[in-house]
């Protein structure tokens, strides 16, 4: 390794030694965002998050607040109709909050159930068309709503220890982008699924622009990157977070469903105090799916079966704190297990953050040593709040004392962002503290996992910005593509 490459590495080991001692630990770890990455779950779509962030508000004069996100359904096509995009009725969808730093993230939950319903003109003609919109959809309620045909409302519960209360019921979700003669205006009908419900909290659940980026098919096809030997950028693209050095953006022109909660700080402390006051500001939280138990699911997954009341007659089907660790880091066989049980099992999966199989693949294709055993540095920073804790625990964490970073300011590989010169420019509210949409984990994650070699030579997918702008107001995600507009181009 270079001269250059030694600095690069020696900075970046000298920034991780800050980040722990001024936020404390937080996980880093995996190659991409959660899509299709487990044999089971690629076959249920609606209950598979395809991302969970967790992060404080950066909107104006909204930064004592957290925002948890849950992407769900892994590309959705925009022009997927007659029958588009939506929430699954079956499915219960839960985050999940640690507020007390014992890595059993129970403290708090929030559970979101879907209901369908055919209405309006379409129902009183005996058409029964979801792409008929007879009038056109301006309003999701009321005067307006007429021709919105299938329309899906939620409800929000949140759970603290023993106590359930419904914050709210009957909001109605955004409903796919089908185009602009069905929706003339869907920015208008995106502001009014935006609701302000009970403790103070906002909610949104509806369809986004997928807003992950990465060269996705070269990714698995056995990290087939489009520079050889090693995918690496130069200083200068890698501080570009405006365009894309090499690579193809496989999830461009693609939509998600979203649900996503803005909640007061302190709401979510133990102490019940704000981000400046708490003498606990470290939260831990994951998101995940679950369905009525079956004896097809039951038979690959025995543990984390339970339902809002405690009767197991629920089975969790996915869950995601980090991204992407059951992609990444988990066996095949293994993944559906680990799908299926709570982040507290993590013991029994041990041996893969210790020895990763992606930075054995790493060295083994590219020919380059990466850090591939005795990764205890993987389990401190992905399974536990200090080194001394004793439960291993996957959570994403976030420090709500640092304050956000102006979402003009924001860099993307956070505490490996550097200048064109290579100068360090570390931003301390990105991923690993918290998780913001415009993170780049795909490339922290190659290097991290590969270890000061990859680090050093800034290696990477070459996609470093999504193909739509990010927002700075909630929901933060980007108006999803119509169905009627979109063509699946890419450069």
């Amino acid at each position: 390794m270079s001269k250059k490459l030694n600095r690069f590495a020696l900075v970046f080991t000298s920034l991780v030694l800050v980040w722990v001692m001024v936020f404390g630990l937080a996980p880093a770890g995996s190659l991409a965002a959660s899509h299709r990455e487990a044999p089971m779950i690629a076959l249920d779509p609606t209950a598979d998050i395809t991302d969970f962030f967790m992060f404080r508000s950066y909107e104006a004069g909204r930064d004592d607040r957290v925002v948890l996100i849950m992407d769900v359904i892994p590309g959705e096509e925009p022009s997927s109709g007659p029958n588009y995009w939506f929430f699954d009725p079956g499915v219960l969808y839960t985050f999940n909050i640690d507020r007390d730093m014992n890595g059993t993230a129970g403290d708090i939950r929030f559970e979101i159930r879907f209901t369908s319903e055919f209405r309006g003109v379409n129902k009183d003609a005996g058409l029964f068309l979801s792409f008929v919109a007879l009038p056109p959809i301006t309003a999701l309620d009321g005067t307006g709503s007429e021709g919105l045909g299938f329309r899906q409302k939620y409800s929000v519960t949140m759970i603290t220890g023993n106590k359930r209360e419904v914050l709210a019921k009957d909001l109605i979700a955004v409903p796919s982008n089908v185009g602009p003669r069905t929706m003339p205006d869907y920015a208008g009908l995106t502001a009014q699924g935006i609701y302000e419900i009970n403790k103070g909290i906002r909610v949104f659940a509806g369809q986004r622009q997928d807003p992950f980026y990465i060269d996705l098919g070269a990714v698995f096809d056995t990290l087939n990157l489009r520079r050889a030997p090693l995918p690496v950028l130069t200083a200068e693209e890698d501080a570009n977070d405006t365009a894309n050095a090499f690579g193809v953006d496989m999830l461009s022109g693609f939509n998600v469903h979203t649900i996503a909660l803005e909640v007061p700080i302190s709401l979510l402390t133990r102490d019940q105090k704000g981000p400046e006051e708490t003498s606990l500001p470290v939260l831990g939280a994951y998101a995940n799916t679950y369905r009525r138990k079956a004896l097809v699911l039951n038979t690959f997954q025995q543990e984390g079966t339970h339902d809002d009341n405690g009767d197991s007659k629920l089975v969790q089907v996915q869950r995601l704190a980090n991204p992407l660790i059951n992609e990444a880091i988990i066996g095949t066989i293994d993944k559906d297990r680990w799908n299926g049980v709570s982040p507290t099992k993590e013991k029994n999966f041990l041996d893969y953050y210790l020895n990763p199989r992606l930075a054995f693949a790493m060295q083994t294709v590219f020919g380059v040593p990466a850090e591939t055993a005795n990764r205890t540095d993987l389990v401190n920073l992905l399974l536990k709040y200090n080194p001394n804790d004793k439960l291993l625990s996957e959570l994403l964490r976030l420090n709500v004392s640092v304050d956000p970073t102006p979402f003009g300011s924001q860099k993307r590989l956070g505490p490996l962002a550097h200048d064109a010169a290579g100068n360090a420019t570390p931003d301390a509210a990105a991923w690993p503290n918290g998780r913001r949409p415009i993170d780049d984990v795909t490339d922290i994650a190659i290097r991290v996992v590969g270890g000061a070699n990859y680090i050093g030579a800034m290696a990477g997918d070459g996609i470093n910005v999504d193909d739509t702008a990010l927002t700075d107001t909630f929901p933060f995600l980007a108006t999803p593509f119509d169905g009627v507009n979109r063509v699946h181009q890419n450069p």
